[in-house]
């Protein structure tokens, strides 16, 4: 693509396709890409994609697009009321902002941003689970803990258009219209948000701010959340070779390994479990090549275990008081998390098997202490690798054992079916590739764990 003098106007015809549109639209707004480089749909893990034309050297700039043409709350055209109101737009995910400039630009046509935006019409290339039927979720993801999270997701949008955005676009009927920017487009942009924004680091603290100064940043959201054409073309591996970076001026794609021609180009978006990245994202990366895979198990789980078997009335009392003092410390709902190196969350496990081993007597001098010294973060983090493991007391085992067996019991048989991937939907291929994923981390757990 050419990078010399920008046309004062330019004709986005309709005998261009979207692509291509937008690769002009480009050269208009001074994004600078590489000749090195192609964005193409062909030879690509999805959609759209990058690809490298030539051998690149790592710490070669990509593509290079002006904070001017990256599209947030501050540089949308209503960005004025948006700025204005904004104490009004306040809600739990902070998104609100954003989404309004994006309802705004999506559906108007004369939108700096509309052939960027004109790649996803009606937003039909999104396949998140928050679009599949309740029945598919529960049937394809069960124990995964994907269909609880789309339910609160789910739950949160409409509640935050029903409170906040609503009332705002009513009183603004000559930027927004409740019949078009309604709750189903503002879903599909929440994903849209989801899948393809970017989040700008804070600044570093500093020191000599005065307290004035500390408490006016403590108003601001803890990142600026916006869309970067572009960017949001390259896909996502944990494996990756090229970065997003931040400039003054702009924002910069840097090669961070080299790449071969042919290849195509990957971004990061974070160390990511595979379902993270179907919820979050709508895709996954192959289980077995996913060094960021994880699987929660549920501590209620721990707790079932450790009722097993309970006989007297006086045991199922303590168990009873431990599991009431844990609850103390953290939610009903927390989980341990185990990657693929051991586990994630081993200072909180640490402590829970503590307590639930602890005979009658060492809890009762553990609460008159309120608590006991803890032991070296260090020293928990090796007990709980994968080659730590097998090295723990007994009933520490048989407990871990019981509940990574207790959470593979969770999922259904449906992928047993025999059918091959070949002959599943993408749907069940992304379902089974996270399910596959949870159940190899938790049956190594518990090889390592048995007695």
């Amino acid at each position: 693509m050419a990078t010399g003098a920008k046309r004062p106007k330019v004709d986005y015809g309709s005998e261009m396709n979207p692509l291509q549109n937008f690769l002009q639209w480009c050269n208009t707004v001074g994004l600078r890409l590489s000749h090195k480089v192609c964005v193409s749909k062909e030879g690509t893990v999805a959609e759209y994609g990058m690809l490298a034309k030539d051998n690149i050297e790592e710490g070669e700039v990509l593509f290079a697009i002006p904070r001017s043409a990256v599209l947030h709350q501050e540089t949308t055209k209503v960005s004025a009321v948006l700025e204005k109101e904004k104490s009004s737009l306040e809600s739990s995910s902070g998104w609100v902002p954003l989404l309004l400039a994006l309802l705004y630009e999506y559906t108007s046509s004369q939108s700096q941003w509309k052939p960027y935006l004109s790649l996803w019409a009606n937003f039909k290339t999104l396949d998140h689970p928050m679009f599949w039927s309740k029945e598919e979720r529960d049937g394809l993801l069960r124990g995964t803990g994907i269909p609880e999270a789309v339910e609160t997701d789910l739950a949160n949008i409409q509640r935050e258009y029903t409170n906040v955005v609503l009332p705002f676009i009513r009183k603004h009927p000559d930027l927004w219209n409740p019949g078009t920017h309604t709750l189903e487009l503002y879903t599909q942009l929440v994903a849209f948000v989801m899948a393809y924004s970017f989040q700008e680091p804070q600044e570093e603290e500093d020191d000599d701010k005065d307290d004035e100064e500390e408490e006016e940043e403590k108003t601001k959201t803890p990142y600026q959340l916006m869309m970067v054409p572009m960017a949001d073309m390259l896909n996502h591996v944990s494996n990756h070779n090229a970065i997003l970076e931040f400039t003054l001026d702009s924002l910069k794609m840097v090669c961070v390994r080299p790449i071969h021609k042919g290849e195509e180009v990957f971004n990061t978006y974070g160390q990511l479990a595979n379902w993270q990245l179907l919820h979050m994202y709508g895709f996954t990366e192959p289980h077995q090549s996913n060094s960021n895979d994880t699987v929660d198990i549920p501590i209620i789980n721990l707790y079932k275990v450790a009722t097993q078997g309970v006989q007297s009335d006086l045991a199922r009392q303590l168990v009873e008081e431990k599991w009431e003092m844990l609850l103390e410390l953290m939610q009903e709902k927390a989980t341990f998390v185990f990657g693929k190196q051991g586990c994630l969350t081993d200072t909180e496990l640490h402590s829970v098997l503590k307590v639930l081993c602890m005979s009658e007597e060492e809890f009762s001098e553990f609460k008159d202490h309120e608590g006991w010294e803890e032991d070296e973060e260090d020293e928990i983090s090796l007990a709980f690798s994968y080659e730590g493991l097998p090295g723990l007391n007994a009933s520490w085992k048989w407990l871990i054992h019981e509940a990574a067996r207790l959470t593979a019991s969770s999922y259904g048989d449906w992928e047993e079916g025999g059918s091959a991937p070949e002959g599943l939907s993408s749907r069940q291929q992304r379902a089974l590739q996270v399910r596959c994923g949870q159940r190899s981390i938790l049956h190594r757990l518990m090889e390592l764990t048995k007695s």
